[in-house]
């Protein structure tokens, strides 16, 4: 983890997603651009689904990847890698860090966190990044074990319903209570570089960006409404 640290330190994750029903939601197109974002400097890559790891990971072998799989159930808000299944499936798929939701909330089948981060660990020796709404949440991760924590999580759950990304005043507070190698990643609603700056200086060690470079559907939605208003 010590040269992952190095290699992340105050760089760029690029978030290479599309949408449900998005023709950008192919492997082939996911992977290119998940390509040029290595090519022009990113430090690794974010990607979800086993079919979009894989595709990078076939195209981009040695790319750093951060894997997801977005699945929802009944009974339960929790939709980032929810489960055993998930963890197992974007691990066998190629990633090199599994990103999973570590709020508190209630998890599909009654699964606890805790059990899966142990198991994550001691059976497939995989690193974990946390996805975190709050301070308690990121640092509850980190004592179970979980190496990265990332703040993608503010102001998308019900407990943080009422604020909006960037989670500028999660970052200082967790750098400051944070164990010094827990890496700390600045993920949502980052949407300039001057913006990715300024989650580095409030103590992310390397921020993730996505809509704002790679999403396109969202977008280009978001400058048909400013021109039709």
């Amino acid at each position: 983890m010590r040269l992952e640290r190095q290699r992340l330190q105050g760089g760029l994750i690029v978030s290479v997603q599309a949408p449900e029903g998005s023709p950008m939601r192919h492997n082939d197109v996911i992977a290119a651009m998940a390509e040029a974002s290595l090519n022009n400097g990113a430090v690794g890559v974010r990607l979800e689904s086993p079919e979009h790891i894989g595709a990078v990971r076939r195209r981009c072998p040695e790319a750093l990847i951060i894997g997801l799989w977005k699945r929802t159930f009944p009974g339960s808000s929790v939709y980032i890698t929810p489960r055993w299944q998930e963890i197992q499936a974007v691990w066998a798929a190629g990633a090199d860090v599994i990103a999973l939701d570590a709020t508190e909330r209630v998890r599909p089948d009654g699964e606890e966190l805790a059990t899966l981060v142990r198991r994550a660990r001691e059976e497939l020796g995989a690193p974990l990044m946390a996805d975190i709404d709050s301070t308690a949440n990121g640092l509850r991760a980190a004592e179970l074990g979980c190496p990265w924590v990332g703040t993608t999580l503010y102001g998308y759950t019900e407990a943080t319903a009422q604020q909006a990304p960037p989670a500028w005043g999660l970052l200082p507070e967790l750098r400051r209570q944070l164990p010094a190698d827990t890496l700390l990643i600045c993920e949502g609603g980052i949407a300039s570089a001057p913006q990715a700056r300024q989650a580095l200086e409030a103590g992310a060690d390397a921020v993730v960006v996505g809509t704002a470079i790679t999403g396109v559907d969202l977008q280009v939605a978001a400058y048909r409404r400013q021109l039709e208003a």
